[in-house]
């Protein structure tokens, strides 16, 4: 199912599907990428002005089209797949309905500091029974990013963001700032065809290896 999930209320509806058709699809692994920003919300704005809600859009629909091609396909779901604002609220909400398995949310990075560079990867700091599996999402996801991509590591940092604060009771939940817009060379990474597609790979390659 790649239907556009435009609204929560279609969400709730296509969870109840997948419990009536039973347990072939309901042991389906679920994901839920989270495509920061939309609409008028850009995000955070580059050099060369180059936009953060576009950069995390166009990884997350690499990483859908990577999957397709796959041999064990996930079942990946996205908060958003055009230029459209989600509010915070309804991409929580998307991720309890589908009963997720894992809960992403893509991001780059900004500062007034143009040297700033690296990968920052965060965790929600409440604890539940689903910390120590976000914790280790999230170092591996740091890891391969770092080692595959030779991007530098800022760290794991334990935070109150709502889209992991509002999730960290139902599932693993890792919010990943890929890069700085602001910085030079890491601008640039997000422009080259082949950087863009090997960071959709490594991000997949990192889900397929949580969940299975």
């Amino acid at each position: 199912m790649k239907k556009v999930l435009k609204n929560i209320s279609f969400a709730i509806l296509l969870l109840k599907m997948c419990i009536v058709f039973g347990q072939e699809i309901g042991a389906q692994k679920r994901i839920v990428i989270d495509v920061g920003h939309g609409g008028k919300d850009s995000g955070a704005i580059g050099i060369n002005g180059i936009k953060e809600k576009d950069v995390v859009l166009d990884i997350a629909l690499e990483i859908l089209r990577l999957n397709e091609k796959s041999e064990t396909p996930l079942d990946i779901y996205l908060t958003r797949y055009s230029d459209t604002l989600i509010s915070l609220s309804d991409r929580t909400k998307l991720a309890k309905a589908l009963n997720a398995d894992l809960f992403i949310s893509l991001h780059c990075n900004h500062s007034d500091n143009p040297t700033a560079r690296g990968i920052e990867v965060y965790v929600g700091k409440n604890e539940s029974e689903y910390s120590k599996e976000s914790i280790w999402s999230a170092y591996q996801l740091q890891n391969q990013i770092k080692k595959q991509l030779g991007f530098d590591s800022r760290g794991l940092k334990f935070v109150n963001f709502q889209v992991l604060r509002e999730t960290v009771d139902y599932c693993p939940a890792v919010l990943l700032e890929l890069g700085f817009l602001s910085n030079e060379d890491e601008n640039k990474y997000f422009q080259k065809l082949e950087i863009f597609r090997a960071m959709s790979s490594v991000l997949l390659h990192c889900i397929s290896e949580k969940v299975y």
